[in-house]
């Protein structure tokens, strides 16, 4: 409980998935479920193309491959059934990098948020719309 955790994980083959704004938005719509199940609090995130960084704190009881599974299972629901195909979305697994209490959460959130930027996607990160912060509600 209350470890906060790096995740990254990956669509399928690397598809640019989330490309599609309403791909996306079925991401986010699942970070949010996961959020507000108790479960975990999401710190922030951000959904690239092909990927998503997600920052996220355990609460108590909760369990870290049980988020990031409902997490990717609900995208999936969503995603198949706005295209309506099946298939695969997600590759298996996920990356974390559990943060040690010595480590900048803030500076973490901010690698995680410039990822748009990085990438060339976009020139400011206000106008990438697949993000989202705690510290800027």
């Amino acid at each position: 409980p209350n470890q906060i955790y790096h995740i990254t994980t990956t669509t399928f083959r690397r598809e640019k998935l989330f490309a599609d704004p309403f791909c996306g938005r079925k991401v986010v719509e699942s970070l949010h479920r996961e959020s507000q199940s108790g479960r975990c609090q999401t710190l922030c995130f951000v959904v690239m193309p092909d990927h998503l960084h997600w920052l996220m704190q355990l609460s108590e009881g909760g369990s870290l491959s049980t988020s990031v599974m409902n997490v990717k299972s609900h995208a999936t629901r969503g995603i198949t059934q706005l295209r309506g195909t099946s298939g695969k979305i997600w590759q298996r697994g996920f990356y974390d990098h559990a943060l040690r209490k010595d480590e900048d959460v803030l500076a973490t959130a901010r690698y995680i948020i410039a990822n748009p930027l990085r990438s060339g996607l976009v020139k400011r990160v206000g106008d990438y719309p697949l993000w989202d912060a705690m510290w800027l509600s």
